[in-house]
């Protein structure tokens, strides 16, 4: 039992903490295509940045680890009971040693197990089958890509495409609008696993199981390998690009599977995934619980890219300012910033997600947040030897959750800034022009990159709430973020979301019969 949970644990720290050579070959390129000096191009340093800093700290890549899900392979006799214990005894060491976060709440309270134990967590898959071996593979899959998973009934119109029939090319034009709705609230650039067909559950489940694909094979259906390919292709010709800031990749994967259905019903069902995409498995010999062997730990085939043409400078291309801000911020300041702008933050900065926004509304801030900054921020903390707090990893979370809430607590409390990934909407926008507001997008994901730039923890409020929803002071130096949404009504958001549709409708005529 004890050398199983190791081994367990040996997966889980490996998932969470190291992205497999596939993963990180789909990254390379996407780097290699886009133009040196824009925010894309900027945005993938970081990423790379990151990668590297949580593979050599053994940290989170991202500090959204998601909801473990496993999915098991088991020789006819294995004692399932006993391997699902060892599982979450594996779960619980690495929730206290700081390689998951605790992701676990009461639906109906609200309550955070501590340990991400609960009701249904983690997820676990089993599946018999006549190897004498067990294979484990795992995936975490944080909120903001799971927010984006989407699921279509055909036939149904989509916004830019059209009537969106039960054929091959109504399933074209589902796959490319959950390319576009995504924009960069997902962190992209992304991939995605379809699932076509089934229920509305099981679409679902064939559609993440696509996710364990490796990157660079290829469909055994010919029809779906043609059109995995083209899917590919035009997605990135969205120009959606990193983080939605605009760019020449949208898309580093899409895997596609198909099972039958009932005549009534007609699923495409989509499962996006952030640039994060970890995903990792093992083997296991049945009687010792070892290790035998990794199934994503192979070096991918070494590509050349090559571009015929190379594209013209697109507008997202840097040629901002620099402007370094210590909060409290005067309104003079932020009114003098404009969307491309990035502000390097030293100070004081505050994270609120959910749970203290809805809080926000109806009391009093525990500390003065006039001329603050907000943070859309979950970290991983842990405790130091000496009682302190240890950020272990503290990227951004997904805005769009809050904005319900948000301008109401900027104008109520005068906040300056909002630092947050994949932007927010009109109200939002609105609130930012009327109460002399910036909106900052970090780079969702990388956790390691932003962790770093905290030098201490002054205080937190709210531990009611569980450490991801806590309201955590923390002291930044060298913190750096874009403004893409600014206090003269401008979002780059929006004028990226414009532009992807009218390029998303070039693609309304049919391609395959």
């Amino acid at each position: 039992m004890r050398e199983l949970k190791e081994s367990l644990l040996q997966l889980i720290t490996e998932t969470s903490t190291n992205l497999p050579p596939d993963v990180r070959h789909a990254i390379a390129k996407a780097k290699k295509k886009e133009d040196a000096g824009t925010r894309a191009a900027l945005a993938l340093t970081t990423i790379t940045d990151n990668i590297q800093m949580a593979e050599d700290k053994v940290s989170p890549i991202c500090q959204d680890t998601g909801m473990p899900t496993f999915y098991i392979h088991v020789p006819v006799g294995v004692n399932q009971m006993e391997l699902t214990r060892a599982i979450r005894e594996a779960i619980v060491e690495a929730t206290k040693t700081g390689k998951l976060r605790p992701n676990s709440v009461d639906s109906l309270t609200g309550e955070n197990s501590g340990d991400n134990l609960g009701e249904g967590v983690p997820v676990i898959h089993y599946e018999q089958w006549e190897k004498d071996e067990i294979e484990v593979r795992l995936i975490l899959k944080g909120g903001g890509c799971e927010n984006k998973n989407i699921q279509y009934s055909l036939p149904c119109e989509l916004e830019g495409l059209g009537r969106a029939g039960r054929d091959l090319d109504g399933i074209r034009k589902c796959i490319l609008h959950s390319v576009y709705q995504a924009q960069g609230q997902g962190c992209s650039a992304g991939f995605i696993g379809v699932g076509i067909g089934g229920d509305r559950t099981t679409g679902y489940e064939l559609a993440k199981k696509q996710l364990f694909r490796k990157t660079d094979d290829t469909n055994p259906h010919p029809d779906l390998a043609r059109l995995e390919d083209y899917i590919l292709d035009k997605a990135n010709q969205l120009s959606i690009g990193t983080m939605g800031f605009g760019g020449n990749t949208t898309l580093l994967g899409c895997k596609i599977g198909s099972m039958h259905r009932i005549p009534a019903s007609f699923y495409v069902s989509v499962a996006y995934n952030c640039w994060a995409f970890r995903r990792q498995g093992i083997t296991l010999d049945p009687t010792s619980g070892k290790i035998t062997g990794w199934l994503y730990k192979d070096e991918p085939k070494a590509e050349t890219v090559t571009v015929t043409e190379p594209p013209a400078a697109p507008e997202t291309a840097t040629s901002s300012r620099e402007v370094r801000l210590t909060p409290p911020i005067s309104e003079a300041d932020i009114r003098s910033l404009r969307v491309g702008d990035v502000v390097i933050l030293d100070g004081i900065i505050h994270t609120g997600r959910d749970a203290l926004h809805k809080y926000l509304i109806d009391h009093d801030a525990p500390v003065d947040l006039t001329g603050g900054v907000i943070y859309h921020c979950g970290p991983v903390m842990l405790k130091n030897p000496e009682g302190g707090w240890e950020v272990k990893a503290a990227g951004p979370t997904t805005s769009i959750r809050e904005e319900p809430y948000q301008a109401d607590i900027i104008k109520k409390f005068g906040i300056r800034a909002v630092i947050g990934k994949g932007g927010m909407g009109a109200r939002t926008l609105q609130g930012l022009k009327e109460h002399g507001a910036v909106y900052l997008n970090a780079i969702g994901g990388a956790a390691q990159y932003y962790a770093d730039c905290i030098t201490g923890v002054e205080g937190v409020h709210f531990m009611n709430f569980g450490v991801p929803e806590a309201m955590w002071h923390l002291r930044v130096k060298n913190f750096a973020a874009i403004v893409t949404m600014d206090a003269h009504g401008n979002s780059l958001h929006k004028d990226i979301e414009m532009d992807s549709l009218e390029k998303l409708a070039q693609f309304i005529e049919p391609v395959f019969s």
